[in-house]
């Protein structure tokens, strides 16, 4: 019975040393795949997510009727030209496809249904807009003040703090009424001015834990320059709770501009859907459709644009899986 023990072991062995791989792959099971990233495993998540597959699909349904607005509209129908003598407050008819007749005609006699697509474009560019430009003025300076500290954090930081306590919708109805022109720049720049501050503070504390990673120190101890480890290193592992905040406040935006518009301050060359609801207000009693399209096409745009966030922040977070 030794002997037979023995030459078995002596079997194993010389397989072991023939095909190191077979017991290898037998005690630990296959090879492990290549390990995916943050991004991969974020775009892992959000491909089967209902909510961003749905929010996806409108957004991009809503940047197609930004874009060509007649396209879904049959006919030539002028979102500004009215008819007060056949159209005076016409009630909505479904007619054929796209028909100008859907949600019927306001008090002017112009077409809600065209006004309603026409006012898409205003809104998304403003709330486009608004976000790209917080984004790289907040980002930039929170990188900064996030990763060099010192006196340079403790000014960008008062800094911040001043135009954090300015109210957002206050102080875009004073920087606007210097304006007797407001167009989509006029208002999207008004709105900037006073919104990057919590983009700031975001990137401002996401630079400081990711500053102290293991990767950061390596990166400096073998010489790398302050831009290439800001950029190379720094940025790409801290941007993502940017995103997140960013694609959340996008909606937000959106609203602030029809709130502006609504009180008569905000778009003045451009179709806007508070510019519409402030108008059907008035006949809430007698012809609520005035009022109620534009407003839900508000809501739905809004609604997109927070779900889509909302997907992309528990697809970024990893506390939330």
């Amino acid at each position: 019975m030794p002997e037979l023990v023995s030459k078995t072991d002596s079997a194993v062995a010389a397989q072991t040393a023939t095909t190191p791989g077979a017991v290898l792959s037998a005690e630990a099971g296959p090879p492990p795949g290549k390990p995916r990233s943050l991004w991969s495993d974020a775009w892992y998540d959000l491909r089967h997510n209902w909510m961003f597959l749905l929010s996806a699909g409108l957004i991009l349904l809503l940047t197609l009727v930004a874009v060509v607005p007649d396209l879904f509209i049959s006919g030539s129908v002028s979102p500004r030209d009215g008819d007060l003598t056949n159209h005076y407050l016409q009630k909505p008819e479904l007619g054929h496809l796209f028909s100008a007749e859907w949600f019927g005609y306001d008090h002017q006699g112009r077409s809600i249904y065209a006004r309603v697509l026409h006012g898409t474009r205003a809104s998304i560019l403003v709330g486009v807009m608004v976000t790209a430009v917080v984004t790289v003025l907040g980002g930039l300076l929170g990188l900064i003040a996030g990763y060099f500290g010192g006196w340079l954090d403790s000014l960008l930081s008062r800094t911040t703090d001043v135009f954090f306590g300015i109210p957002f919708l206050l102080g875009a109805m004073v920087v606007l009424n210097t304006f007797s022109e407001r167009s989509v720049p006029v208002v999207s720049l008004s709105l900037a001015v006073l919104g990057w501050t919590q983009i700031a503070r975001v990137m401002r504390g996401s630079v400081i834990t990711v500053k102290q990673a293991d990767y950061v120190t390596a990166a400096k101890a073998l010489g790398a320059g302050t831009g290439r480890i800001l950029f190379k290193h720094i940025f790409p592992n801290a941007v993502a709770p940017v995103i997140v905040v960013a694609t959340i406040a996008l909606g937000g935006y959106i609203t602030a501009e029809a709130t502006l518009s609504f009180l008569g301050i905000g778009l003045t060359d451009s179709i806007s859907w508070g510019q519409d609801i402030s108008a059907g207000k008035d006949y809430l009693r007698t012809a609520q459709y005035v009022l109620f399209f534009p407003a839900a096409m508000l809501s739905i745009t809004v609604l997109a644009f927070l779900m889509f966030g909302d997907a992309v922040r528990n697809a970024l977070d990893p506390k939330s899986r």
